[in-house]
């Protein structure tokens, strides 16, 4: 049996399976194979022959230009791409596995603050990448209004303060890149998932994203949500966005993706906090805001309980999770990083 086996699922696409060997630093006895099509068939054979003898420490750009290069001329492919199968050669090298090759948890944490959730995002994704905590995926709950801005956005550019202030709205900047997202108890839905950085090895920034996400589109679509993925990091369908992706990738070696959908947003308050907001909408008024971020709540039909609850289903059955909880020391940590850094001004305000 060959020594490497990787599997990459192209989003919107199929499945396709690398196993090779390496000897001397080079790629040996390469299979590429899976439930997609080409044509010819002996294009796929032109493939595995190229790639053999190609040197083990390549890019998935790299791997790619070698299968784009070995390609007969009236080559057409559907359901794969020289891009998809670099990504599956370099997640064979570092035995990335599949989804259910992982251990995973899902966590649906009780009610608590919206700034001790964001410091919890921190703890997790730390205890994954330094081994103790095995793949995560967890769904947000708290029980106040936030507006958590991206670890590099300017305050005064994204924030109007007095309002946030007027209602009651806790300003709190994340670890991650990203928008800023207007946040209330019964009106967002937002998850996480911490993973190894190996689980998207060779995986551009974009291509993980949506490798991440697309168990969640299958969730929605059994909501009646006809759900897609578009460049960068938004979810959507033909009645507007539902919500947007952000991550953070550490260098102990883990990943934090996280995604806020709206379930049922107030438009108008989320337009008084936010100076974007207002920016985009000023000549559309707060009715087309709304359409801008079409809530789940008029797309579903059903509660957002319903809604968190497929959302788990989904995850649970797909990739064979099993109920998890967090630890009290993991709270602690998240309790004492509340205190010193997420309601501290030198990172809330490290950008004014």
């Amino acid at each position: 049996m060959p020594t490497f086996h990787g599997e990459y699922k192209m989003p919107g696409g199929k499945l396709i399976v690398v196993d090779c060997d390496v000897e001397a630093g080079e790629l040996h006895d390469v299979t590429v194979s899976g439930d997609f099509f080409v044509e010819p068939d002996e294009a796929i054979l032109e493939v595995s022959k190229a790639l053999t003898g190609a040197p083990a420490t390549a890019t998935a750009a790299g791997y790619a230009t070698v299968v784009r290069e070995a390609l007969p001329a009236d080559t057409v492919m559907l359901g794969v791409s020289p891009e998809a199968i670099g990504i599956a050669v370099r997640r064979a090298l570092s035995n990335a596995g599949s989804w259910r090759d992982l251990d995973w948890q899902v966590i649906v944490t009780p009610k608590i603050s919206p700034v001790l959730n964001v410091a919890l995002d921190e703890v997790l994704v730390t205890e994954v990448g330094e081994g103790r905590r095995g793949p995560t995926m967890r769904i947000w709950e708290w029980n106040s209004d936030a507006v958590i801005i991206g670890s590099f956005q300017s305050v005064r550019n994204e924030i109007d303060l007095e309002e946030a202030q007027a209602l009651d709205t806790q300003l709190i900047r994340r670890i991650s890149g990203g928008g800023a997202m207007y946040m209330q108890p019964a009106s967002s839905i937002t998850y996480s998932i911490y993973v190894p950085d190996s689980f998207v090895e060779g995986m551009s920034f974009e291509q993980s994203y949506q490798f991440l996400d697309e168990w969640v589109l299958e969730a929605l679509f059994t909501l009646g949500v006809d759900a897609e993925y578009k460049p960068l990091n938004d979810i959507a369908s033909p009645l507007g966005k539902i919500g947007g992706a952000a991550q953070k990738r550490l260098a102990s070696g883990a990943v934090l993706h996280h995604v806020t959908m709206s379930y049922d947003m107030d438009a108008e308050r989320m337009m008084r906090v936010l100076r974007i907001g207002r920016e985009k909408m000023s000549d559309k008024g707060t009715k087309s805001a709304a359409k801008r971020v079409d809530p789940l709540r008029s797309q579903t039909g059903v509660s957002r309980d319903e809604v968190i609850t497929r959302l788990a289903e989904v995850f649970r059955q797909r990739h064979g999770a099993t109920p998890g909880d967090i630890t009290e020391e993991e709270y602690t940590r998240a309790e004492a990083l509340v205190a010193t850094k997420f309601e501290n001004d030198e990172w809330t305000l490290r950008i004014p």
